[in-house]
């Protein structure tokens, strides 16, 4: 019967990224692969999911005061207008919404732009619902966006732009320049924008996150979607949330039900605990998160590596092998979960556009850094030094 399986399954097979994740489990490698917190979290919101579970609140749910806070937080921090009872759904996850946005707006042979390297959900999606996804390469060190290259990437068919900020796996924060000459286009080409905005308030230094449909003329035509699991380290509640105008908001809304329903009603009701945090709990996330970027960027720089860019918002850091080192990203993972217990994830597995033009796609590995301290003392404690398989030329495994 496996030849009766559809076409979109079989383009679904797991990746290297996916294989060296269980070669981690079954070696018992410190995790700084995966991008989930091990650390608990924050007491108030778990307490509200608790109370929610023992008042029985266990049934299909949708808690509006959900949308009445985030429509407030639009406002406050974008200076958006939204109508908290038309604008919003309630969704799976961000993934969930994503999907459900896609499926609102992309018809067979719709062609989605996409910034390169980018997650690999995204393409997913859009070949389940027969889009074209067209890559957009993002220029390294710094990836920066290149304006020729982006508009030139455009054509009749093109349905909708997705935007990640911060950005996956990068920590590229986009920049307002880099925003105006996506809003110019998306307005001059008249489609769609998908934002991707999970990580809004994990940046660093001076950077901040600006929302795409805060530009002016971008509101009534982008999708935002979010979600709780990044900002409160519950990526296993899966609420998140698609904001967008009031028709296309019900688009998405229909195919949610269709799909799952309803997102899950305690986690529902601990959303709003959440969401309704004080100013010092933000406070306390980036610099929290800021202690644990600096930690991990001095870890890779005495194991070797150079980082020409720190991340300047999200939980990763996209850190390029040495050009001394003369190995793929895939070979180095390897060696450093069967070598030094460590699990990272190969760079390649985020590229899209032809590696033969494209040198530079295996030549990074992501490192995460949402993790305790035990955890990543217990990385730095193994990766002392690059052992010898780790410098030498070993053959490319792709």
């Amino acid at each position: 019967m496996e030849r009766k399986l559809s076409e979109a399954s079989r383009r679904a097979t797991p990746s290297p990224i996916q294989q060296l994740s269980h070669l981690a489990q079954r070696v018992g490698a410190v995790n700084l692969a995966e991008g989930f917190p091990d650390f608990p979290a924050p007491v108030h919101v778990k307490a509200a999911a608790a109370v929610a579970i023992a008042a029985d609140l266990n049934q299909y749910r949708h808690v509006q005061g959900i949308c009445d806070v985030l429509a407030e937080t639009m406002k406050r921090d974008h200076g958006l207008h939204v109508d908290p009872l038309t604008d919003f759904a309630i969704c799976c996850g961000q993934s969930e919404a994503f999907a459900a946005a896609i499926f609102a707006i992309i018809d067979p042979g719709d062609e989605v732009l996409l910034f390169d390297p980018s997650y690999e959900t995204y393409q997913t999606c859009i070949e389940l619902a027969r889009g074209v996804p067209v890559y957009v390469p993002l220029d390294p060190p710094s990836w920066t966006l290149n304006g020729d290259k982006f508009l030139k990437s455009f054509t009749s068919q093109t349905k909708a732009v997705i935007l990640n900020s911060p950005h996956n796996p990068t920590g590229k924060v986009f920049s307002k320049e880099d925003l105006l000459i996506i809003s110019e286009a998306c307005q001059k080409m008249d489609c769609f924008a998908i934002t991707d905005e999970v990580y809004e308030y994990i940046t660093y230094d001076e950077n901040k996150h600006i929302s795409l449909a805060s530009l002016p003329g971008m509101q009534e035509r982008t999708i935002i979607t979010s979600s709780l699991s990044k900002t409160y380290s519950v990526t296993g509640w899966r609420i998140g949330w698609a904001c967008a105008v009031a028709n296309i908001a019900a688009a998405i809304r229909n195919i949610h039900v269709k799909l799952t329903d309803s997102a899950p009603a305690p986690f529902q009701e601990a959303a709003l605990t959440a969401l309704t945090s004080t100013p010092d709990y933000y406070e306390s996330l980036k610099k929290d998160y800021g202690v644990r970027r600096d930690f991990i960027l001095q870890l890779l720089k005495n194991y070797g590596f150079h980082i020409s860019f720190e991340p300047q918002g999200s939980v990763f850091v996209f850190a390029e092998l040495p050009k001394s080192w003369q190995i793929s990203d895939i070979d180095f993972v390897t060696n450093l979960i069967n070598n030094a217990g460590v699990a990272a994830v190969p760079g390649s597995g985020f590229f899209h556009t032809d590696p033969d033009d494209q040198s530079y796609h295996r030549r990074y590995v992501r490192f995460a850094f949402c993790k305790s301290d035990e955890t990543l003392k217990a990385a730095a404690q193994k990766m002392v030094k690059p052992t010898e398989s780790n410098r030498r030329v070993l053959h490319d495994s792709q």
